[in-house]
């Protein structure tokens, strides 16, 4: 069994690392000092804390070692610059307990920073705000651990050598950046939501949350705040008592957190009041869409099909078409939506969600053989034991064998 030091660095390094690391690297002005000082102050607590006991504040301890292993880094390297950083680290180093708690936004900013490959924006705010590991977000940009660590590491050089200030932007630069800021975060959810892991999912929302509190006048914080709010309303309805997957079509709304989704209906409103739209209030108007006819069980395929056109001119992407393929299909147009399919079929070859809807779609056209081998494809390429075992029998329903 693990001690109480184990557990209370366990929890720290999984609940607070990227406030930690977002304090230090506003202090150190390096990310990769950063993430080495934290990581000495973590090793420090599992032995110090095994002796003497947690301490009180975990979080505040933590800190304070990590700042003083940063000291002692710098004071070694004896550098002009970094005399002046001795001075500063000093200087922050009280009331180390009571830090800011919008760090990580300074920090997302950063990440973003124009001077960065904008490839490398959302995969670097996942490591050092986040917390994942390379080999977490690898898989998310179809690249290998090995390379995206390489990538990542250039990435924190270059911020330390260009000087990089780990402040909020001026209102001037939140339009550059603020696009990979809530990508980023999305990621992250998107991520949580697919593991299963709901504390993820609501630290991503309260980033989200972050953003709409600093940044008040961007419509887009607010539109991806609703997008949230309404998938955590709804995260566990898809699932029966026993663990199985439910299709949103088949779900109990007595089951989802009406409290949520009021929320995000006011967010997504408050959005739409600065008449400038952008995808993520556009997919937040899909999800509300979706709930109003669960709930009120009026169809509302028109509004929604609409959504889906906006959202293919606005913000174009491949998981953008399967949706409106989908919702072609839930409006009983599903020789459309095959059609659709057809014209990204070369772009989808290892897209789940890309062949679990055209097997749905091809059981409704009776081209049962075709369906079953998208039924077999889609459930090959699902991680989830509980999405892979439904795809398999939906695909045995689409067998005429088993049919009649």
């Amino acid at each position: 069994m693990r001690d109480a030091a184990h557990v209370a660095v366990e929890r720290a390094a999984r609940h607070s690392y990227g406030r930690l690391l977002a304090v230090l690297a506003r202090t150190t002005g390096n990310i990769a000092a950063a993430e080495d000082a934290l990581s000495d102050a973590l090793a420090s607590a599992l032995k110090t804390w095994a002796v003497s006991g947690v301490p009180d504040a975990p979080d505040a301890w933590l800190i304070t070692v990590a700042r003083r292993r940063a000291v002692d880094r710098i004071r070694h390297e004896r550098t002009a610059a970094n005399h002046t950083g001795t001075l500063t680290l000093l200087t922050e180093e009280r009331g180390v307990a009571d830090e800011p708690s919008d760090a990580r936004l300074n920090l997302l900013f950063v990440c973003a920073h124009e001077a960065i490959d904008r490839d490398m924006h959302a995969p670097l705010m996942l490591q050092t705000v986040l917390g994942l590991t390379a080999a977490q977000i690898a898989p998310l940009f179809l690249l290998r651990p090995a390379t995206l660590s390489q990538q990542l590491v250039r990435a924190k050089t270059k911020i330390a050598k260009a000087g990089i200030r780990f402040d909020l932007p001026t209102p001037s630069r939140w339009t550059d950046r603020l696009p990979s800021v809530l990508d980023a975060i999305y990621a992250a959810f998107a991520a949580g939501a697919t593991a299963r892991d709901e504390a993820m999912m609501e630290e991503a929302l309260y980033l989200v949350e972050l953003c709409v509190s600093q940044l008040p006048e961007e419509p887009e914080a607010k539109g991806l705040l609703a997008l949230c709010l309404y998938t955590l309303a709804r995260f566990g309805a898809d699932r029966d008592e026993d663990g199985r997957f439910v299709p949103l079509s088949a779900q109990d709304i007595h089951g989802w957190r009406i409290s949520l989704i009021d929320r995000a209906e006011i967010a997504l409103h408050d959005a739409g009041k600065h008449k400038r739209f952008g995808r993520y209030q556009l997919e937040a108007a899909i999800q509300s869409a979706h709930c109003h006819q669960k709930r009120t069980g009026t169809p509302q395929w028109p509004a929604i099909l609409h959504l889906y056109k906006t959202l293919s001119i606005v913000a174009p992407s491949v998981g953008a078409t399967v949706g409106h393929a989908a919702a072609l299909h839930g409006a009983s147009l599903s020789e459309t939506a095959l059609d659709l399919l057809d014209t990204i079929a070369v772009k989808c070859e290892d897209y789940q969600p890309y062949w679990a809807t055209r097997a749905a779609v091809l059981a409704a056209i009776g081209q049962r053989t075709e369906a079953e081998a998208a039924y077999t494809r889609a459930a090959e390429l699902s991680d989830d034991p509980a999405t892979r075992q439904w795809l398999t029998a939906q695909k045995q329903k689409s067998d005429p064998a088993t049919a009649i």
